[in-house]
């Protein structure tokens, strides 16, 4: 077994190699003219929000903020083998034919520029790393800091930014490869996994749990009602939220809903889709850093009761880059065993000073001001 509350983070330079253009030619028979418009109709010149930035920006705070235990790895590609546990050979075919060029893929919001198709195989690798140093006993946790994101990729399609679905690659090969027989996998991006769930929807050995901003945000899945079909039906568990849905609404969801559904379930491993944008700063919802690290903390409690604490982070989402880099921070310092602050209390000993400051001076002789002397 690993130590306890040890904690590596993967990251390998590659995936940086990621760059769209937004300005990059539609492939054929793609909606060109009309995504164009949507564009052109913004005040100001639209970027591809899916960036390099985001990941060296965290680099950069853990380096300035180191967390104490915490150790670095790199990352590897996934092999065509890999891959195809969740993609078909027709999707990975199309998909190997953008290596070395500027495209779009899809006409929401995925594009390739010359080295992405390189950053998704080391990201979607990258995932599976974590997974092994977990299972293999060198740490108790990981996080993968990978990019492209990977969860609203589909078994045949790009989606939202994601060409390959890393978190579903990582627990196929854990399954596979390293003798796990039930995987859990918690998404708490403020967009729903929906390729994830399609990967998992009829199958039992995955208990997929996602807490996500409702429809019609993007990218309008993940219905109450969606509990999976055949074999899996009841191992999809959707928790859609409404806009300004903060900390207490989702530790309720995860202490009524995720730790009894886990319980049932008993994963042998843990992953985590951690997204970053249901911070205040990015969409619309009003997650605190002191509720990821609470969410983190509920999540590594099951781990340890139900897997010998194995606990794989793997990031998707979040666009503001202090948000993004001080979630990340946030989540690897329970990790690595700090202390967990309790949601909604930040700032209460500063307002308990401050009042206890300027107590006398409203209660002398409960006598308000004299303008008259």
């Amino acid at each position: 077994m690993a130590d306890p509350n040890s904690v590596i983070a993967f990251y390998d330079e590659r995936v940086l190699g990621h760059q769209p253009d937004s300005n990059a030619p539609f492939l054929p028979g793609r909606m060109d003219r009309r995504v164009r418009q949507l564009l052109s109709s913004l005040n100001v010149p639209w970027k591809y929000p899916e960036h390099a930035g985001r990941l060296t920006t965290v680099r950069h705070l853990l380096e300035l903020e180191p967390v104490t235990g915490l150790q670095f790895e790199g990352g590897k590609p996934a092999t065509r083998e890999q891959l195809g546990r969740v993609h078909t050979s027709s999707y990975l075919e199309h998909i190997f034919e953008m290596r070395g060029k500027n495209a779009w893929l899809d006409m929401d919001t995925t594009a390739v520029s010359p080295g992405s198709v390189d950053a998704a195989e080391v990201a979607a690798g990258t995932a599976i790393a974590a997974v092994e140093a977990v299972l293999q006993g060198r740490t108790e946790s990981a996080f993968a800091l990978v990019r492209p994101p990977g969860h609203h990729a589909e078994p045949v399609r790009a989606r939202g930014f994601c060409l390959f679905n890393n978190v579903a690659v990582a627990a196929t090969h854990a399954q596979a490869a390293l003798g796990c027989q039930r995987v859990m996998i918690v998404d708490w991006d403020a967009h729903h996994g929906n390729g994830t769930q399609d990967i998992f929807w009829a199958d039992p050995s995955v208990l997929f749990f996602d807490i996500h901003r409702a429809s019609p945000f993007y990218p309008g899945s993940g219905q109450l009602e969606d509990i999976g079909a055949g074999l899996g039906e009841g191992t999809t568990v959707n928790v859609p939220m409404p806009t300004g849905a903060g900390d207490r609404a989702y530790l309720k969801a995860f202490h009524e809903i995720l730790v009894p559904a886990a319980d049932w379930f008993k994963p042998d491993l843990i992953l985590v889709s951690a997204g970053f944008d249901p911070h205040s700063f990015d969409l619309a919802l009003n997650v605190s850093y002191e509720g990821f690290a609470a969410m983190t903390g509920i999540l590594q409690g099951l781990a340890h009761r139900h897997c010998q604490g194995r606990l794989v982070f793997v990031l998707e989402g979040g666009y503001h880059l202090l948000s993004l880099s001080r979630g990340v921070k946030t989540v690897l310092e329970v990790l690595a065993g700090g202390t967990i602050p309790e949601p909604g209390t930040a700032g209460l000993t500063e307002v308990e000073a401050a009042a206890e400051f300027h107590r006398m001076a409203f209660v002398a002789a409960n006598e308000g001001p004299d303008f008259e002397s």
